[in-house]
Parts: C-alpha cells; sequence; structure tokens
C-alpha cells in the first residue's frame, strides 16, 4: 500500500501556462489607466488568492485614489480580462492533463487553486478535468490565501486525507510555502520563465521542470520528504 493517499495540484502555471495571460491582463489594464505593471510585480502576485492579489494592485500602482479602483472594482476588471483570454485561447501545460490522469490511477486527487471558481471551472472543463478531480478548492472561498495553508488543509479535510499522507504540486514560492505551513509533500514545477529560488527548492521533495516527469516514484519520494526536513 502507498504511504501517500492525495496528490493536490494547483491550477495557474501547473495545468494551465497561464502566468503569461495573468501578466498580460494586468499591464493591458495597468496601461488603460495609466500605470506600469511588472515582471516584479507579477511575481509578488503569484499563488495568490483573488482578494490578495487585488490589493497588491491596489497598492502597486498605487489607486487608492482612483475612482472605480478599488479591490473589488481591480479584481473584477481583470477576471473579465482572463474569461476573455482564456475563451481565446487556453494554453494547457504540456504534460499536466496526462499527470493529473496517471496520479488519479494510484491516488485521490484534488485541486486547490488561488483563482476564483469562475475561471477555474472554465479550465477544467476545457482540458476534461472536471470529472476526475475528487475536490476542487479555490482562492475566493477560503479566508486566507497562499501562502497561508487554509486551502490545502481545506481539500485534505475534504478527502479525508492527513497532511503528512498527502503530495502538492506547486509553480509559485507562495504556493510551496502554503504547502509547507500544510505540512504536505511537495513537488516543484516552476512554470517556463519563472524561477523558484533556492530556498524553495530545499522545501521539496521533488523538483522536476516539465509535467511529463511526473510519476508515482516521484509522488512517493516527495511525500517520503517532510518540508523543513533534510537529509
Amino acid at each position: 500500500m502507498n504511504r501517500v493517499q492525495a496528490v493536490v495540484f494547483d491550477m495557474d502555471g501547473v495545468l494551465v501556462e497561464s502566468e503569461d495571460l495573468w501578466l498580460r491582463a494586468r499591464t493591458e489594464f495597468a496601461a488603460s489607466i495609466g500605470r506600469v505593471w511588472t515582471a516584479e510585480d507579477q511575481v509578488a502576485t503569484m499563488g495568490c488568492n483573488t482578494a490578495a492579489w487585488a490589493r497588491i494592485m491596489v497598492q502597486r500602482l498605487e489607486l487608492q485614489a482612483h475612482p472605480g479602483m478599488d479591490e473589488a472594482g481591480v479584481a473584477q476588471e481583470i477576471i473579465t480580462r482572463m474569461q476573455a483570454l482564456y475563451a481565446a485561447h487556453l494554453p494547457a501545460r504540456e504534460g499536466a492533463v496526462q499527470a493529473v490522469r496517471l496520479a488519479a490511477t494510484h491516488y485521490r486527487v484534488a485541486l486547490a487553486s488561488g483563482s476564483p471558481r469562475a475561471l477555474g471551472e472554465h479550465v477544467l472543463r476545457a482540458t476534461g478535468l472536471d470529472d476526475i478531480l475528487t475536490v476542487t478548492l479555490y482562492g475566493d472561498e477560503v479566508e486566507h490565501g497562499k501562502p497561508a495553508p487554509d486551502v490545502y488543509l481545506r481539500v485534505l479535510e475534504r478527502l479525508g486525507v492527513h497532511p503528512e499522507d498527502a503530495v502538492g504540486v506547486e509553480d509559485s514560492g507562495n504556493g510551496i510555502r502554503s504547502l509547507h505551513a500544510a505540512g504536505m509533500g511537495i513537488i516543484a514545477a516552476p512554470s517556463p520563465g519563472y524561477a523558484l529560488s533556492a530556498e524553495m527548492l530545499a522545501l521539496a521533495g521533488a523538483h522536476i521542470h516539465s509535467l511529463t516527469e511526473f510519476s508515482m516514484a516521484l509522488v512517493e519520494s516527495a511525500g517520503a520528504h517532510r518540508p523543513g526536513q533534510h537529509g
């Protein structure tokens, strides 16, 4: 019997190559109101839930006094832009769908995303994963988004699996911090073009560059390595 009982996947940057789309949506929005959104700004939002990244955007774009551009207004603007971008083209990450299907043959599989459900459900329908994932939970459904562990702990509660018996797949520093705080095994799968720091990689029990490298041996290796435990 496998020690690992469940594998929980992040969505943005793991299942879909969406980080560049989020960057485009935010950059174009900022330009439309005479502001500049940088790559550094983008990294700060990766893995965050809607409330957190909207707050970051308002702060970094200095929109506190801009009419109609409070956190709720900014969030709706970006989500609307993302829905349009997804409708035009949904770039599934290479090997991602196959990785989830493979994991489902051995473990319970779930999704813990920082995105709002409105975007997440579109992604799952388009990739055909909506009937495979046992539990799905989104950033707008928990009080504290990543890097807090809430979304992962809630998913595991619904699965009936203890953190020490579960592994998560994440691409961002905020996501890895969330898994670490939850006490889960970690597979680091950084999105192309977005490198992880040595500190984040040190927390992971496994590190892959492509989801085509995903395997049961990888899951078991990550499950045997507790976050922060070395040697």
